[in-house]
């Protein structure tokens, strides 16, 4: 039995219908049911969750015990990115940024945790980013929430592992979907923001569709990789998915931290201080 928040769109759509088709019964959730429509079919069926209301998330679990009777495997996938300056994001949008990207995934698992034991094995998918190993410029509150998940993975992998549960990270790469739209979205009212960081947006916003669009992946071969994980004897830690993930990751721990701020400085824009 599978759980998947997040399925109105993009990568968590993709995992909840490549579980089904590999015979999993799956419960899709999204905030509003409503956009689950379409999804509903034989074992593939749809529930309201809400990470950011412990009422929902409570009820969605329940939901799931109540018809199916027991909770193999969660798939923590519900988010959107926030971008802008550390300094232009308002506090309240930091807020909201971490209420849905890191608490809201917390308290899902914490709800799911007590069925996850007794199923006496068991999986937890955390649904991750390139972006939580390599932090990017101007998307601070993004990079922050999911460098948060990648720490709260780790430690909760050791934590559960005594009853069976195993915890997995999957680090996509750049996915076109609409998730990549509403990041846009957020960006575009940058441009014309008044302040310091205004004329380094458009940069960002090119960036945005070119180097950092460059190995990326689709969100049907990341569900492959979440249906890998989750049905695996001994699920690895992490799994990079695109050329991107792959690459750039595991250079974080080789090349100094100067030439990763100089190529985050070329490919946004940045200028030196003495052109200011």
């Amino acid at each position: 039995m599978v759980l998947i928040t997040g399925c109105s769109s993009g990568i968590g759509r993709a995992a909840a219908l490549e579980a089904a088709r590999r015979g999993h019964r799956v419960f899709a959730t999204a905030r509003n049911r409503n956009d689950l429509a379409d999804l509903e079919r034989g074992d593939l069926q749809t529930l309201a969750l809400d990470v950011t209301s412990g009422t929902s998330i409570r009820a969605a679990v329940d939901a799931v015990l109540a018809r199916a009777g027991r909770l193999d495997v969660l798939v923590n996938n519900a988010g959107y990115a926030q971008y802008g300056s550390a300094e232009d994001v308002t506090f309240e949008e930091w807020r909201a940024q971490f209420d849905v990207n890191f608490f809201g995934t917390l308290e899902v698992t914490r709800a799911a945790l007590p069925a996850l034991r007794a199923a006496g094995r068991a999986t937890i998918v955390m649904v991750s980013s390139v972006a939580g190993r390599l932090p990017v410029p101007f998307a601070a509150p993004y990079c922050s929430a999911k460098h948060a998940l990648e720490a709260l993975s780790d430690a909760l992998r050791v934590e559960v592992y005594p009853f069976g549960v195993r915890v997995a990270v999957i680090e996509p790469g750049p996915v076109p979907t609409r998730f990549t739209e509403r990041a846009r979205s957020l960006v575009a009212p940058l441009l014309s923001r008044p302040g310091p960081y205004r004329s380094f947006y458009a940069g960002a916003e090119r960036a945005m569709d070119g180097d950092f669009q460059k190995g990326g992946t689709s969100a049907e071969a990341v569900a492959r990789v979440i249906a890998h994980a989750f049905e695996a004897e001994h699920p690895r830690a992490r799994y990079r998915v695109g050329a991107m993930a792959r690459t750039l990751i595991p250079m974080t721990s080789i090349l100094p931290e100067k030439w990763r701020d100089w190529m985050m400085r070329r490919s946004l824009r940045i200028p030196g201080p003495d052109s200011r």
